[in-house]
């Protein structure tokens, strides 16, 4: 491997990987949520891996590689859950996380690079008394440009939406050609490279909106019935009166799984998690009270964010829990139609008993307020797992398949044509993280 060792003599013994164990670590990410990803990237290992320290020399290496036409796979701190950061053709890992700038540019927008950890941000930016708007529940490793490129929403979603619902001012990306490019895009521009595993080009800095901080408190609502604690949750959701950032709902026994909360949950009773304006706490005890829920659990606003935290329990980090405590225990992403959602999670129980266990995470999509769903699932067989996925469709429950790692295939409508236009354009020679886009064939034959 020539390329290599000229790699080496270029940028440095202490800069470039070649450690197994190191390289191993920085070519994966959390793809082991899925037992079918598991089997599929398991051995999947880059040839060296680099964490560049400006922006010049990312062009470099970027020049480098084109030039010796050796692959490159960008990652921020790998917290991704369909391989989005492996690379599939070996090549060079590209560890982004020593791009670390914040630029505060006034009260409404923060400019960042790539590598800056959301809950440094999300930090830095409430001791400004500004906050983010949205984030995933793993913000605290989370990168800014891993969540643009692998993420979709999480915190803060009930109220702004996901990426794409104008939670982006615009972006800076690097062309992948042997004079590498920055291109600087924003409004529906952008569309190409959000969500788009780092195919179409290496984000290096994002411009974000931000807005005033609110003084957050947080609860879990406690209900002997699941069917009350979703009307609780979706008549929450719909109000205007309270402002919300967090609305959580998981049937037991998920929360068995959630070990640092074990002294406070309660055997045998679902759960809200909730992150509401502290101003609003009268208003939450009246509605829980009108669907039996108990409000048993309390973190108040001034200790947001410093200790324990109900978002560690929410969003993907509930599949976490458990996975970790449970056995063999996977997910799936789906939509429930809000005026169906009892009778299609009945027709499921009914289908597949406990092999389903049901998990909302309220959010916003482009204005409307919808049930989006993390079902945890009892994995026995791919067979058997997409067995459920399609009964799911044939009761009218979208899924959004994340046992794949190639972009379009789990259900997203991507564009996938104009993201084919732009990789072309971007990347020519195909070096950008590939094996994660489907062919124009493909796309054609499934209408991606």
């Amino acid at each position: 491997m020539v390329w290599l060792q000229e790699f080496i003599n270029e940028f440095g013994t202490d800069a470039v990987i070649v450690n197994e164990v190191l390289r191993e670590k920085l070519s994966k990410d959390y793809y082991w949520y899925s037992p079918v990803l598991y089997e599929q990237l398991k051995n999947k290992i880059a040839d060296c891996a680099i964490a560049p320290t400006s922006i010049d020399e990312l062009q470099r290496i970027v020049s480098f590689a084109v030039k010796n036409k050796v692959a490159i796979t960008p990652r921020g701190a790998g917290t991704g859950n369909y391989g989005q950061a492996i690379p599939l053709q070996g090549g060079i890992v590209i560890d982004l996380t020593k791009l670390d700038r914040i630029d505060m540019q006034g009260d409404r927008l923060v400019s960042v690079q790539a590598g800056v950890r959301l809950g440094v941000l999300e930090k830095t930016l409430r001791q400004n008394n500004r906050e983010l708007r949205i984030f995933p529940s793993t913000y605290m490793k989370a990168t800014v440009g891993g969540f643009l490129c692998g993420g979709s929403g999480g915190i803060g979603s009930i109220r702004w939406g996901n990426l794409w619902d104008d939670n982006v001012s615009s972006v800076t990306v690097m062309t992948v050609e042997e004079m590498p490019q920055l291109l600087t895009v924003s409004g529906d521009d952008m569309q190409q490279y959000i969500h788009n595993y780092g195919t179409t080009g290496l984000i290096v800095e994002v411009k974000l909106p931000i807005e005033s901080k609110v003084s957050w408190s947080q609860h879990i609502v406690f209900f002997h019935d699941f069917r009350e604690a979703i009307k609780f949750s979706d008549e929450l959701a719909h109000s205007e009166e309270i402002l919300k950032r967090l609305v959580s709902v998981c049937e037991w026994p998920i929360p068995a799984h959630f070990h640092p909360l074990k002294k406070v949950l309660r055997e045998g009773q679902s759960i809200v998690m909730l992150e509401i304006d502290e101003k609003s706490v009268h208003l939450l005890d009246c509605l829980a009270d009108k669907y039996d829920g108990d409000i048993g659990y309390t973190i108040p606003a001034e200790n947001y964010q410093k200790g324990l935290k109900l978002s560690d329990f929410t969003w993907n980090h509930a599949t976490l829990w458990a996975h970790k405590h449970g056995d063999n225990l996977t997910y799936l992403q789906a939509r429930f139609q809000t005026d169906r959602i009892f009778e299609q999670m009945a027709d499921l129980r009914s289908k597949f008993g406990d092999e389903i266990q049901f998990h909302f995470e309220y959010i916003k999509i482009q204005g409307e307020i919808v049930p989006a769903s993390l079902p945890v699932v009892k994995y026995q067989s791919k067979e058997r797992l997409y067995e459920i996925i399609q009964f799911c469709k044939t009761i009218e429950v979208e899924i959004n398949d994340p046992h794949t790692y190639i972009l379009g295939f789990g259900g997203y409508n991507m564009g996938m044509k104009e993201l084919l236009k732009r990789k072309e354009l971007n990347d020519p020679y195909n070096l950008l993280n590939p094996g994660k886009l489907p062919t124009a064939k493909e796309v054609q034959e499934f209408q991606l």
